[in-house]
């Protein structure tokens, strides 16, 4: 009635309202605005024409790639897709341009609304037909056809791929099929692959067998002859190898001979290299540091507290104080026989800690720390597992036995080192009897060489040399870590004297480069473009083992291009080199070190998991994963074992001191005997820790014609397999497995990140060991000091670890420290010991019935019971104790077995019976 209102929308501003215009008007107003509008739509389409027909092209070949979409070659696309929307797409009208043109965008439009799932199915599409394409390579390339797994991780081509492939998988057959695939397929040409091992024969066989089996002549190198490469490219020579890169021996021994070079010079330096020695070459811990005493002797048992003079002590602070004394020139005895015989105590002899030849002082130190109570006064306390009350009752004892015998007693406190003061008390303390007469440093030297300390310690500097350099660190570094991480004084100590090591190291390369300097240099000319790298696929073999300076290199060869891709094959279960710098969290952290970036995501990449094995048989496969994947850290896998075992294939032997070569004898016999006679010799594998372990390999050839027997450390026997493995020395201790000097706190200064899991490292050496077999291993552990592994295999069903031969590992705790109490032979029959025998002393005689079990205390009750069916009253005063019938001056009376350790006893009742319940006996029918 009153007009017609026209409304102009737009994207970028309000719209536009013109009102009381006549109808007719505003109708063709309307008409030519939208025609308008339809010809800058097509116009700008137009215009556009050939890089949106390019850009839909790529788009739709996405239903079915010709290639691998990996994220490097997609994320292009994705850029260009998305501009073009921005652009131009976006801001269309559908009207405008028409239904037919609407859908023919829409699938750049979705593609780069929802870019994730158009590459998915792209992948899916190309590795389903790929994989059908290859079939008849695949079948062919080796041996035996590749499996579905292997297949699979050739054709997956992702901007960073990992192979996990797990012991005897066939990790080398996908390698070898990866590299004739990428020529054979057109992707790549010779010359722009790299394949990279760690070993000049590994690197060797790689190419033999990649030639061998496609016809394909690719090299395979180390990282080393890669490096030294690059090297010679840009500086025109390669620069003189050092003697000793190649030599691990000349290198320890060039770091020995540099400590005694430092000692010779009687500077600043030979002082903390011997104050190294006296005072910190073992972790600096003490009873405070453990919450039962279980915990703390097992980690005094796994240091050396070795004296300069050669005894072992029993804690860090008489370490301490022994070694004062040496330097000082102050002759000692360590836990004499005090000279005073004090009768009626019923216990030992009383020992002090130490009495001083010459003066005849003793010196008695105390576990105690001090409180300041509100009233001024103080108290004194103990670590919270031993009895505080029972402790100073003892201290008071023996200030009483000095001061009624007339003899002087020098008192230190664990307190005092607390304050910061243990020795320079104790040297006021000593000073009215006592002059010091300091010990020269280089017989202190000397004397540290005569016990052997300098070569465990010569390899440690060694290991952090290493690892300081290829990881690139400065001392600066090392400070602030100790710092973060609470190192204290020792990390101090061991970095005042890695400091001039360093310093001298460097000085006598002389020009030369050693190989960690030959990574980093190549690394260096790679990262800065100084060096142009052809690769564009780049395939590593034995990943786990991989360095941060070897991956550094990588990155830098990797960054170069925007195409290249990284195939690592691996498997972290048997990462076990970390001595010789390699670092499982760059396998564990694979996405985020060297995978792509896609729609905002980093670490784009692919894993496979191989799963197969080849080698072991069901019931040593499964072990072997449960055992390892104890560490939650490990990247889990599948395993599909090689064939299912008809009899136990895990076994456990226990050995008697001294019975080592018999029990080897006996196994071996039984191997022999169930070979067939005209069968192929069986092949057995003999593994050690460490190589000390080996017994005369040529001797048991002759013995067992019918075995084809060897010897390897478990290092060393990566990547070989045999019909039977049989693991020496399974025990506990320092040079036990697990070893317990192989990770020094120290190593983690140079090292991303520590492994919070114990023995997390061994545990994958132990995996190595037992996968070594096809079809049995044996272990051979000491039916005293037994490996916690071999415990844990033993005590756990989900092993299926067969009924040990000989002793069996009896499972008792012992009441006064909470460790194992073990069953051995004794003087008159068989006793029961705490493993911790240095330190506990607790042992039990078995029940004198039945001759070999041991009797238990019973919650609950009076009484402790053996499995025969026996049973006795329960000492009253001892935790692990019983009574039994003993004669006194008074006649007979009930007696703790633990005698004279303990004294508990108790009245016979007139007339009573025998307190003893004999075991009842079977009636036979």
């Amino acid at each position: 009635m009153f007009g017609t209102a026209v409304t102009l929308s737009s994207g970028e501003f309000p719209d536009v309202t013109l009102k009381g215009a006549g109808h007719q008007d505003a109708h063709e107003f309307s008409e030519r605005i939208t025609q308008a509008w339809t010809r800058v739509n097509l116009a700008a389409l137009e215009s556009e024409a050939a890089r949106l027909d390019k850009i839909l092209t790529e788009v739709m070949s996405l239903a079915a790639p010709s290639r691998y979409p990996a994220a490097c070659q997609i994320a292009p696309l994705l850029e260009q897709a998305r501009a073009l929307d921005a652009s131009l797409l976006s801001k269309l009208n559908a009207e405008a341009i028409g239904p037919e043109t609407v859908a023919r965008i829409a699938p750049i439009r979705k593609f780069a609304s929802d870019p994730r799932t158009w590459r998915a199915n792209g992948v899916a599409a190309f590795v389903t037909a790929e994989l059908d394409r290859w079939k008849d390579f695949f079948d062919t390339i080796e041996r035996n056809p590749l499996t579905p797994e292997q297949r699979l991780s050739v054709v997956v081509d992702e901007d960073a791929t990992l192979v996990l492939a797990g012991a005897g998988s066939g990790k080398t057959s996908v390698i070898t099929a990866k590299a004739a695939y990428l020529v054979k397929a057109g992707i790549r040409r010779s010359d722009e692959i790299l394949l990279l091992a760690f070993a000049k024969n590994a690197a060797k066989e790689m190419s033999e067998r990649v030639e061998a089996r496609s016809g394909v002549p690719i090299v395979a190198r180390t990282f080393h002859a890669l490096a030294y490469d690059i090297i010679g490219i840009v500086e025109g020579s390669k620069p003189a190898l050092a003697d000793h890169a190649t030599d691990d021996l000349a290198f320890t021994n060039l770091i020995k001979q540099i400590l005694i070079d430092l000692v010779r010079r009687l500077s600043d330096v030979s002082h903390a290299i011997i104050q190294w020695f006296a005072h910190f070459l073992v972790e600096p811990k003490t009873e405070w540091d453990f919450k039962t005493k279980h915990a703390f002797y097992t980690h005094i048992e796994s240091q050396d507290l070795r004296t300069l003079q050669g005894e072992k002590v029993k804690s860090y602070e008489e370490l301490q104080i022994a070694n004062w004394l040496y330097e000082n020139g102050i002759d000692y005895e360590y836990e004499p026989v005090y000279e005073h015989k004090i009768a009626e105590t019923g216990m030992r002899d009383y020992q002090p800690d130490f009495r001083l030849v010459e003066s005849g002082i003793y010196i008695e130190h105390f576990g105690v720390r001090r409180q300041k109570l509100a009233d001024g006064n103080e108290k004194l306390f103990t670590a919270p597992f031993i009895d505080c009350d029972e402790y100073l009752a003892g201290m008071k004892w023996k200030q009483w036995a000095h001061a009624e015998h007339g003899t002087t007693l020098i008192e230190t406190y664990s307190y005092e080192r607390q304050e910061g003061r243990l020795l320079s008390g104790l040297a006021e303390k000593l000073a009215p009897y006592v002059t010091l007469r300091p010990r020269p440093v280089d017989t202190i030297y000397n004397r540290v060489v005569e016990l052997r300390q300098v070569d465990d310690f010569s390899k440690l500097l060694g290991t952090f040399l290493r690892k300081f350099k290829s990881g690139g660190y400065s001392l600066q570094d090392c400070e602030a870590k100790s710092d973060r991480m609470k190192l204290g004084k020792r990390a101090g100590a061991f970095l005042d004297v890695f400091a001039p090591v360093f310093e001298e190291y460097q000085k006598r390369l002389m020009g030369r480069i050693d190989f960690e300097d030959m990574i980093l240099r190549a690394a260096r000319y790679a990262e800065t473009g100084r060096y142009v790298s052809p690769f564009r696929h780049i395939l590593v073999d034995e990943f786990q083992d991989i360095s941060q300076s070897r991956a550094r290199l990588v990155k830098a060869l990797k960054a170069q291009h925007p195409d290249v891709r990284v195939f690592a094959v691996g498997d972290d279960w048997q990462s076990i080199f970390r001595f010789a710098g390699s670092d499982i969290h760059l396998m564990r952290y694979f996405g985020s070190e060297f995978g792509g970036s896609f729609d905002g995501e980093t670490g784009v990449h692919r894993a496979v998991d191989l799963g197969r094995t080849f080698r072991s048989v069901d019931q040593i496969a499964f072990a072997a994963r449960t055992f390892v994947l104890r560490n939650p850290a490990q990247i889990e896998k599948l395993i599909v074992p090689a064939g299912i075992a008809t009899e136990p294939a895990i076994r456990v032997v226990t050995v008697s001191k001294g019975e080592d070569a018999a029990k080897l004898s006996e196994v071996l016999a039984t191997l022999s005997a169930a070979a067939a006679p005209n069968a192929k010799s069986a092949t057995v594998l003999l593994l050690g820790r460490y190589r000390f372990v080996e017994p005369d390999v040529r001797d048991l050839g002759q013995r067992f014609p019918q075995l084809q027997i060897s010897f390897k450390t478990i290092h060393a026997s990566k990547g070989l397999e045999a019909d039977h493995v049989i693991l020496l020395n399974a025990d506990s201790g320092r040079t036990g497995f697990p070893a317990e000097i192989v990770d020094d706190p120290l190593l983690s200064l140079v090292s991303p990140e520590e492994e919070a899991f114990p023995n997390a490292e061994e545990r994958r050496v132990m995996y190595v060991a037992m996968t070594r077999a096809r079809h049995t291993l044996t272990i051979l552990a000491s039916n005293v000091r037994p490996s916690s592994f071999v415990t844990e295999l033993k005590q756990d069903p989900a092993y299926g670890v067969a009924a040990p031969l000989g002793l069996e590992l009896e499972n008792h705790v012992c009441g006064e420290c909470a460790g194992r109490m073990l069953g051995v032979a004794g003087r008159n029959g068989r006793i029961y010991r705490c493993e911790h025998v240095q330190h506990c002393g607790n042992q039990l005689p078995a029940c004198q019935w039945c001759g070999t079990a041991l009797p238990r205390l019973i919650d609950g009750t009076a009484e402790a019971r053996c499995g025969c069916g026996a049973t006795y009253p329960a000492c009253p005063a001892c935790k692990d104790g019983w009574l039994v019938e003993r004669s006194g001056s008074y006649g007979k009376f009930l007696g703790c077995v633990r005698y004279p350790t303990c004294v508990g006893k108790a009245r016979i009742a007139s007339g009573a019976r025998s307190a003893v319940t004999q075991p009842r006996r079977r009636s036979s029918v």
